[in-house]
């Protein structure tokens, strides 16, 4: 594509997201059954069956990126908890995390067990040890 208001030199590259970070998540997500990991159209994915648990991926400003999803009760939370969490602009539940050095990883996983239940079937997700939930 090109023309007067863009030509392709003027896209910026999305870095790779680093391996080191991929054998993080791989790590978390090993816990979730019947999760497997693939290349997606940019970084990688992680599913359960047909369905997308999360995605990481590097952006054009060069800032790693997470999307996920979230309980529809927290999806308005997500865009209003700062410059690190958004709502995606796709999807009625899909949101993200930014990942830094500031990044709670902990936390991370705590997210991303949530959307894993939300994506997998019941029957994977009784599986899991999970706590009571709460009132």
């Amino acid at each position: 594509m090109s023309g007067p208001w863009c030509t392709l030199t003027d896209v910026a590259e999305r870095p790779e997201v680093p391996a080191a970070l991929i054998r993080r998540l791989d790590e978390m997500f090993a816990e979730l059954p019947e999760t497997y990991r693939e290349d997606a159209w940019v970084g990688e994915r992680w599913r359960v069956g047909q369905a997308t648990v999360a995605h990481v991926f590097g952006g054009e400003d060069q800032q790693f990126r997470i999307v996920f999803r979230a309980p529809d009760s927290e999806v308005m939370t997500f865009a209003n908890l700062g410059p690190s969490h958004f709502r995606a602009g796709w999807g009625r539940n899909v949101v993200g995390v930014i990942i830094d050095e500031d990044t709670d990883f902990e936390d991370l996983e705590e997210m991303l067990i949530e959307s894993y239940c939300l994506q997998a079937p019941a029957r994977l997700v009784a599986q899991l040890d999970l706590p009571p939930a709460g009132p």
